[in-house]
């Protein structure tokens, strides 16, 4: 059966036009796990799944990351069938700067007596886990303080780099089953994000070949990445993917 990423949104915090970066993992045509959820992010899930995430991974806490949580926290406490079992996949030392922008408020809701994870299965992730059959390897990237953001792998179909500078000695790790990369890149890099220069400077031909750009600033830097000749990523855009390697059971 077939499997696929799509695109909710493909922009850094200031493209709102392009949507907050993030995909959705699709197996058979129907979504299996949810990359990151700001605010634009979910609400092109809903507008198109028409129904609510059942599984999300956070890859760090930047609100255009998380913004779309507190509406999300309200739509699975307010669902008798999801209260309590949507499943939030978050690297263990970024569960506390979860905690601290989202759910730290006191009230989660103006009646009291509710917990903000309440609506939740919060699943504190280090290497990895398993979800829907699958092992999916979590690693650390390069953007801002050490272990407070990661990416993500399907072992034999795709790795999703979240923001990070370049990462060629993870790369060489995470990378080594022929997935397709969605790695971070805009055309002016910075000391938290990668930029085309960084990008071509730090990753050979064969890997760049692989790559499938996202976290851009504007249309016209996606144009002109294109002119480098690099493949962007665009939103709504499906990517199909070669199915993941079968799973080790004994994966950890």
């Amino acid at each position: 059966m077939s499997w696929a990423l799509r695109f909710l949104g493909v922009g850094n915090a200031a493209a709102v036009e392009l949507g907050s970066s993030s995909v959705v993992l699709e197996h058979a045509d129907a979504p299996l796990l949810l990359i990151d959820c700001g605010q634009e992010a979910l609400t092109a899930y809903l507008e198109h799944y028409a129904r609510t995430p059942a599984a999300l991974f956070i890859t760090h806490v930047h609100m255009d990351h998380v913004a779309g949580m507190e509406r999300l926290f309200i739509r699975a406490y307010f669902d008798e069938v999801l209260r309590g079992k949507l499943k939030l996949y978050v690297p263990v030392t970024v569960l506390p700067h979860l905690h601290a922008r989202v759910a730290s408020y006191p009230g989660a809701l103006a009646e009291g007596t509710v917990n903000f994870w309440d609506g939740f299965q919060v699943i504190p992730v280090s290497n990895g886990f398993w979800h829907g059959g699958q092992w999916f390897d979590v690693f650390p990237v390069r953007h801002h303080l050490p272990d407070t953001a990661f990416g993500l792998r399907l072992r034999g179909s795709f790795v999703y780099s979240g923001d990070t500078r370049p990462i060629p000695e993870m790369l060489a790790h995470q990378a080594d089953g022929g997935e397709v990369i969605v790695h971070d890149c805009a055309l002016h890099g910075n000391p938290s994000h990668t930029g085309v220069d960084d990008l071509e400077r730090e990753y050979p031909p064969e890997l760049r070949q692989r790559m499938l750009l996202y976290h851009y600033e504007s249309a016209q830097a996606g144009a002109e990445l294109e002119r480098r000749g690099h493949r962007i990523a665009r939103p709504r855009e499906v990517l199909a993917l070669s199915p993941p390697c079968p799973p080790e059971t004994g994966a950890r």
